[in-house]
């Protein structure tokens, strides 16, 4: 199911909806990132989780890695914004 419309999106998703191109070109690119098999272990692992915890199929917070391979809850905002554009 798709997240609700936001009233105010962010500059990324402003981008998007008004560029149907550029949605369709991110989505390839999406559909083949999330198809790659560390990314399937990746979401598995982080699902197992959040079943365990009870949060799963809930929204809410992401569970996130940490640097020594804890996972801890995060804000879905912190989480998915961080390393943006640098390696």
């Amino acid at each position: 199911m798709a997240s609700p419309r936001s009233g105010s999106p962010r500059a990324s998703a402003r981008y998007y909806r008004s560029n149907p191109k550029a949605r369709a070109r991110k989505a390839l690119t999406d559909k083949k990132v999330n198809a790659r098999p560390g990314q399937k272990r990746k979401r598995a692992e982080l699902a197992k989780a959040r079943r365990k915890r009870g949060m799963m199929g809930k929204g809410g917070k992401d569970l996130s890695h940490t640097r020594s391979g804890k996972l801890v809850r995060e804000s879905p905002s912190t989480n998915r914004a961080r390393n943006r554009g640098r390696k």
